[in-house]
Order: C-alpha cells, then sequence, then structure tokens
C-alpha cells in the first residue's frame, strides 16, 4: 500500500488497500483464482506496479502494518469500497478503464468498480 500510494497518504494507501482485498475477494474477471495477498500482489499481468521498483522490498513499518490491518479487517472507502483497478492518469480520470466505469478520484489516482452483476463477492 505504501509503495503504491505513500504519496497520497493515510486515506490514499486505505484505498489501495480496499483494491487489493477486492481483488482477493472477487474471484471475477482478470481476477479468478487470485486466493491471497501475494497472488493478488505478484499477478501478471495486473498486479501491483511498486513490484518492479526496490521501494517496495523496504521493511514495512508499524503504522504501515495497521494500515494494512484495517483493510483486512473490512475497513473501506469511497471510492474503493467494491474497486479492482486504480491508477494515476496525466490528466482527468477517464470514464472507464479496462472497461469498468470510474467510481471516483483520490488525489492522483483514479478508481474504476465493476458492477454487482459482474463481481458479487466484493
Amino acid at each position: 500500500m505504501r509503495a503504491e500510494a505513500e504519496g497520497e497518504g493515510e486515506l490514499g494507501m486505505l484505498m489501495v488497500g480496499n483494491v487489493g482485498v477486492n481483488r482477493v475477494r472477487a474471484n471475477c474477471l482478470d481476477f479468478k483464482g487470485i486466493r491471497s495477498l501475494d497472488d493478488m500482489v505478484y499477478q501478471r499481468p495486473g498486479g501491483f506496479e511498486a513490484t518492479t521498483k526496490s521501494y517496495f522490498y523496504q521493511r514495512a513499518r508499524e503504522r504501515d502494518r495497521k494500515l494494512a490491518k484495517r483493510t483486512i479487517d473490512g475497513e473501506r472507502f469511497h471510492p474503493a469500497q467494491r474497486s479492482l483497478w486504480f491508477f494515476m492518469p496525466t490528466g482527468d480520470c477517464p470514464a472507464q478503464w479496462y472497461n469498468q466505469w470510474n467510481t471516483g478520484r483520490y488525489k492522483s489516482h483514479c478508481f474504476y468498480s465493476p458492477t454487482e452483476q459482474d463481481c458479487p463477492l466484493i
């Protein structure tokens, strides 16, 4: 979460955590068979880009672990409550990304969520 969104503050990191937990829970679309956080983080294609940077491999701080636990324990934050995708565009958020609708933006990141019909488990 830190490696993907530290510049977005705690709330931004929590939203990235929501996306990660959603991908593990979803078992739909691009995330079928993703059953663990490791599966989700290292999924190729589609996992977290930060795994390609050395910053990702720094030891987690206590603050980072507490934030991760909050998302694992079920805390959800708009616009990422049901999101499976996020990214940082150079301009405005496109209305759709990976054929999913934009649910909102937080600072630099745009969030995209599937319909309940497509992914009922999130």
